[in-house]
């Protein structure tokens, strides 16, 4: 017959024992990737090479500005993350120029803001979106109070690919890139 005080000894190390199971089941999934947060990613395209990296929630909208290049006025595209692809919301700007919209169509709807300047709604979904850095146009990346220059990240030229991947908590915790 077993006294009482073994019997408080196994409850307590039985205890013991699964919370330290619990314990080393947390790190092996930590480890293996979960959680995991949506991220945008700004790549250099022809090697993929992570440049840039922010946390980003589902349905956060983020702007990349650039100046047009024949009428050298300021435009402004705004995106969306969503899971696992991007939205390109609007373009706002203040003139018309060669490519930018001139009227709606059943891709988007042009209207004149309450400020004067001419927003284009699209809500087009997309996998990812490239960007060509321009030795003009001076483009802009505006995301969580910050703005960074797309030409600091990559030669005027270059191909840069922003897309919304899962990354796991651990890779953010120790890659540089996450801002």
């Amino acid at each position: 017959m077993r006294s009482k005080t073994a019997d408080r000894r196994w409850g307590w190390a039985g205890l013991g024992f699964f919370l330290m199971l619990g314990v080393a089941f947390g790190a092996v999934e930590l480890i293996k990737g979960w959680p995991r947060e949506s991220v945008l990613d700004i790549t250099h395209a022809p090697g993929k090479q992570v440049l840039f990296c922010a946390r980003m929630q589902k349905g956060e909208e983020f702007v990349v500005s650039f100046t047009h290049s024949v009428n050298r006025r300021p435009v402004y595209d705004t995106f969306r993350a969503e899971g696992d692809h991007l939205v390109i919301v609007r373009s706002r700007f203040d003139a018309f120029g060669a490519g930018m919209p001139e009227t709606s169509t059943p891709e988007g709807t042009l209207t004149v803001a309450g400020d004067g300047w001419l927003e284009w709604t699209v809500n087009r979904p997309l996998p990812e979106v490239t960007i060509r850095v321009g030795r003009v146009a001076d483009h802009r990346l505006h995301i969580k109070g910050r703005e960074i220059r797309l030409a600091e990240l990559a030669e005027p030229g270059s191909p840069l690919t922003l897309r919304v991947r899962h990354a796991r908590v651990i890779e953010q915790i120790f890659d540089q890139k996450f801002n």
